[in-house]
């Protein structure tokens, strides 16, 4: 968003509770369950989905809002959420962002210090499912050098296309590893 000024950023509402320095209205949203259930009554999300135990909704008017403003909006959702802002936007672009290994994002979940052991243990045992969703995608990302995977997005949403397009060979060899059963 410091490269596009046309860009913002979506904040979820969750029912998990704030991490060491997030911020409500920030962050995320923070809500109770029966806050968040009376905002699926009332249609107040354009996606929403129970994820690591926890609630997550893109709100329905700051979206629009945002769209009607003019602005690009990015939303950083699961695969679950991306399957129904698809359904409703098939414009959209959706770009899967892949760890380098599972070695790698186990270090940087434990590394950030945000989240118990338990958390994290939970977030990797569903590590793989997640990532098999990424054929559902139009693009897919691999973060691996954070300024490279930068390029990588800011060309996607420019121009439709990756900056490393050597990166297919890499990404399927890595899909592989990521998706091998134990």
């Amino acid at each position: 968003m410091d490269r596009d000024s046309n860009f913002r950023l979506s904040v979820s509402h969750t029912t998990r509770p704030p991490r060491p320095g997030e911020q409500d209205g920030v962050h995320y949203h923070f809500v109770d369950q029966d806050t968040f259930r009376q905002l699926i009554q009332n249609n107040a999300f354009l996606e929403h989905a129970e994820v690591f135990g926890h609630f997550y909704g893109t709100g329905r008017q700051q979206v629009e809002e945002l769209l009607a403003a003019g602005h690009d909006v990015l939303l950083d959702i699961d695969w679950q959420g991306a399957q129904q802002i698809r359904a409703s936007f098939p414009r959209c672009c959706s770009i899967f962002i892949l760890p380098p290994s599972l070695q790698e994002l186990n270090r940087r979940l434990s590394h950030r210090g945000q989240d118990s052991p338990s958390v994290i243990e939970d977030r990797m045992n569903q590590a793989r499912a997640e990532i098999s969703h990424w054929e559902e995608f139009d693009f897919v990302v691999v973060n691996d050098d954070f300024d490279a995977a930068l390029e990588d997005l800011m060309s996607i949403v420019h121009r439709r296309q990756p900056v490393r397009t050597e990166q297919s060979s890499k990404i399927a060899s890595l899909l592989a590893e990521l998706l091998e059963n134990d």
